[in-house]
Parts: C-alpha cells; sequence; structure tokens
C-alpha cells in the first residue's frame, strides 16, 4: 500500500508542476546562500589564520562551498525537470534517470543535515586550534625581524584592539613570555642582567603587557608595566584596582565571534535543508502523478501521487534485502575470481 496517497487531475498536475519548480529556482538561491556563507565564513579564518594551530579549521567552509554548489546543480536539473513535466513528450526523456536522482536528492538532503550539525560541533575543536594559535603567535609577537614571523606583532596588536582582548586566557599570559625584542634591551643595564639571570631560559620576563591591550575607555592613564607594582604607580593597588586593561582573553573573545558566525550559518543550512526536502517531496509527487495515470494516452485523465509505493516498513525491508543481495553478489564475484585463478 502506497504512503501518502493524493488524487491529481490534470489542473492539479499542472498546479503541482509549477509550484515545485517555483519553489526549485527558490532552492537555487539557497544554493547561492549556502555557497556565499562558505565563502564568507574562509574569508573570516584566513585574516586570523596564522592564529590559527592548523589548517582543518577550513574543512567547514570547504564543505559549505561544495554543499552549495552541489545545490545550485542539482536545483537546476529538478526545475527543469518540472517545468518539462507539463509536456508529457518532454518528461518521457527524464523518466529513466529520474529514480536515481531522487536517491541522489535524499543523499545530498542527509549530508545537508550533517553540515547543519558540524557548525554546532566545530565549535569544540576550534577551540583547541585557537588556544594553540595563540599561544605559538604570542611566542613570535617579538620577532619582528625574523623572516615570516615579522607580521605577527601587527597581526595580535590588530586583534586585541579589534576584539576587545588580552592574551590568550587572560592579560597575565604576556608576563609568562619575553614579547619586547633583544634589540630593544638594554644589556648594560642592571635591570636587565637580573631579570634575564633570574630567569631559566633566559629570557626577559615582566610584568607588563603590550600597548593594544590597554582600555582607551579608562579614565586612567593605561598602566601597562610593573602591573603588580604597587610602589611603581600613585594610588595603585593591582588586587582592588580596576585595571585599565582588557581582561577577556583572546580565545573567549574568537570563539565567540566565530562561534556566533557557526552558529548562524548552522540555523540557515537547517532552513534550506526543510525547503531541498520540500522540493524532493514535490519532485516525487510530480512523477508519482504522471507515472499512474488511469489512461496514460489521455493527459486529462486522473492519476494518483504518493510518497512512498510502499509502506516505511516495507521500503526499509526492500532495501535491507537489495543490499544483502549485492553483498551477496559481489563475494559470488569474488569467489568466481578466486576459481579462475587457481585454474590457470
Amino acid at each position: 500500500m502506497a504512503l501518502m496517497v493524493v488524487k491529481f487531475d490534470l489542473k492539479k498536475r499542472v498546479k503541482l508542476a509549477q509550484t515545485v519548480w517555483f519553489m526549485y529556482w527558490f532552492a537555487v538561491l539557497a544554493g547561492i546562500l549556502v555557497l556565499s556563507l562558505g565563502l564568507f565564513f574562509k574569508i573570516e579564518l584566513r585574516k586570523r589564520s596564522e592564529l590559527m594551530d592548523n589548517n582543518e579549521s577550513h574543512f567547514l567552509p570547504n564543505l559549505l562551498i561544495t554543499m552549495g554548489l552541489i545545490a545550485c546543480g542539482i536545483n537546476a536539473f529538478g526545475g527543469k525537470v518540472c517545468y518539462d513535466s507539463l509536456d508529457p513528450l518532454k518528461f518521457a526523456k527524464w523518466k529513466p534517470v529520474l529514480k536515481s536522482f531522487l536517491v541522489f536528492c535524499l543523499g545530498f538532503n542527509a549530508l545537508l543535515v550533517v553540515t547543519s550539525l558540524l557548525c554546532f560541533v566545530m565549535r569544540i575543536p576550534l577551540q583547541f586550534t585557537l588556544a594553540e594559535g595563540l599561544k605559538n603567535g604570542m611566542k613570535y609577537y617579538k620577532d619582528t625581524d625574523t623572516p615570516g614571523r615579522c607580521y605577527m606583532k601587527r597581526t595580535l596588536d590588530l586583534m586585541q584592539m579589534e576584539f576587545r582582548c588580552c592574551g590568550n586566557d587572560n592579560y597575565r599570559d604576556w608576563f609568562e613570555i619575553q614579547w619586547v625584542s633583544n634589540r630593544y634591551l638594554d644589556f648594560s643595564s642592571k635591570e636587565v642582567k637580573d631579570r634575564i639571570g633570574s630567569n631559566v631560559d633566559g629570557q626577559y620576563l615582566m610584568d607588563g603587557v603590550p600597548f593594544s591591550c590597554c582600555n582607551p575607555s579608562s579614565p586612567r592613564p593605561c598602566i601597562q608595566y610593573q602591573m603588580t607594582n604597587n610602589s611603581a604607580h600613585y594610588s595603585y593597588d593591582h588586587y582592588t584596582e580596576e585595571l585599565n586593561v582588557w581582561r577577556r582573553g583572546c580565545r573567549d573573545a574568537l570563539l565567540s565571534y566565530y562561534g556566533g558566525i557557526m552558529n548562524t550559518i548552522g540555523a540557515l543550512v537547517f532552513l534550506v535543508t526543510v525547503l531541498e526536502v520540500a522540493v524532493t517531496v514535490g519532485l516525487q509527487y510530480v512523477d508519482t502523478s504522471l507515472s499512474t495515470l488511469s489512461n496514460p494516452e489521455d493527459i486529462e485523465s486522473e492519476s494518483e501521487g504518493f510518497l512512498l509505493e510502499k509502506t516505511v516498513k516495507e521500503t526499509f525491508t526492500d532495501i535491507m534485502a537489495k543490499m544483502k543481495s549485492m553483498g551477496k553478489g559481489a563475494k559470488v564475484e569474488e569467489g568466481g575470481e578466486e576459481g579462475v585463478a587457481t585454474v590457470s
């Protein structure tokens, strides 16, 4: 027994074909939207690719671009099929490939669901990628004369000012690395010698942060050096004083920014998936309503359209049976090849 049977006459079939045709071209625009979102996300990631630990973060935008291109292609094809369905002679040429096309659409819709879920799930690996990338980037902040790293200071400064953040987890991360280049240190100074000598790795560490960590909204001039030395500043207590540097870590700020983009893209891709499922169902009804004409020679005769030729349970059983038969056929072929090889 067919599932979700709907009776059609000529007028209803024409209206169905026109509606699905319109929806398919709307779905083409949705495919362009997915493609555009993928390109936008890829560009945003590339802007700060130096602060990413690997290239795996580009997997999601690449997937979105691919899915957008495929969506444009299959929806344009589906629209053409619906347009030709108004003419039985033109529609006849699509009949041999239509069932395979519908199966492909089902698989594509499943991939769209996976893509939508990945937009929400990929936030987790992105967090670790940013943490490691920012940590390495901060180490190279001072290497303004080193080829391949000379841009890192500018990148980090612009990022900290744009996202109003400081350090990886917080501003104290800058206390643990040498972020001032040796060329700007006076090695004849006792303070410099003492700081370098007191460090196992011979680094010049200090309780200070780059200027880009300063909060311009603070009424007090920025205190970015000797931040833990109360005696170095008038009327200052770093335990109770409201610091005039950004307290938020850049990992959290970037994760919030990119996470917001991914959540928005995920929601939009899910809506596109709903549209794709709708046009796939519509095309199935167009196909079945034309295949079940009570009088194939009379285009005005009544017909029935349905979602599935059998019930869900029967359809699933048939699919499993076909998969098993295909598996057995493959084994038989392998066995035959082995027998031929033995004889020869």
